[in-house]
């Protein structure tokens, strides 16, 4: 997820874990750029 977000250039100002999940908080403008990235780097083929 890290990878995916540092390749698109978006800057991640909070990051959150627990046992269960991992949360980062971005820019607004940037949200959907972010999700497609992350999205992208798991579920597409490379």
């Amino acid at each position: 997820m890290f990878e995916a977000l540092y390749e698109k250039n978006i800057n991640m100002h909070i990051i959150s874990t627990s046992e269960i999940k991992i949360s980062v908080l971005v820019n607004r403008e940037e949200a959907d750029l972010a999700v497609n990235a992350i999205h992208d780097k798991f579920f597409k083929d490379n």
